[in-house]
């Protein structure tokens, strides 16, 4: 199965300030993660952030924040722990009407799930990616893990994290992967502006 831009939406883990800087191949990750954001908001793609305790660890870096929507401030190593779930899949609307209505069995239920595809990177890998990632996949959710914006302190930890979440059931994927199936075609109207994003 091929990513989809329409159905997908992008999830930024926890590239803080005060943990960055102890990532493995740290200035790579975050130029990745930076990739990934531009290129979603590009091609449509919702972007969230997450800070795992921020008052210790600070922000995310500016030039990841500020490509996400909206940031979530959290204290378990989980965001679907702390409500990440309800931005990605928020509960469906009511159906509103009157008598004059058409009857409950002929309306169209409100559509959920339209952007199960979740692509998510960040650090550290074998802590706080890893924990949100298998809750997305236990709520239904798709899982792209996009493994060259994703970083731990050591890279024996990042991989096994790589090796649990493949085992889970999530992709494993790249940047350049994720940028060309959002694409699909050389005659995306958006192809040049991606092209240089990842030259």
């Amino acid at each position: 199965m091929l990513l989809d831009a329409a159905q997908s939406q992008l999830v930024l883990v926890d590239y803080q300030i005060r943990l960055v800087p102890a990532v493995f191949e740290s200035a790579a990750v975050v130029g990745n993660a930076v990739r990934l954001g531009k290129l979603a908001r590009l091609m449509g793609v919702p972007v969230w952030g997450t800070e795992e305790n921020p008052s210790r660890l600070g922000e995310n870096l500016p030039e990841v924040r500020a490509l996400c929507g909206r940031t979530l401030g959290k204290m378990q190593f989980s965001a679907v722990a702390e409500g990440l779930g309800e931005w990605l899949r928020p509960p469906a609307k009511a159906l509103q009407g009157n008598a004059r209505s058409l009857p409950r069995h002929l309306q169209k239920p409100a559509s959920q799930g339209e952007r199960d595809m979740i692509v998510i990177a960040g650090c550290e890998t074998h802590v706080c990616l890893l924990q949100t990632a298998l809750d997305l996949l236990e709520d239904d959710f798709d899982v792209w893990v996009v493994t060259d914006a994703c970083g731990s302190r050591t890279e024996r930890n990042r991989d096994a994290a790589f090796d649990r979440l493949a085992g889970a059931g999530a992709e494993l994927v790249s940047t350049e992967m994720v940028v060309f199936e959002w694409l699909r075609s050389a005659a995306h109207p958006n192809f040049g502006t991606a092209l240089a994003l990842i030259k």
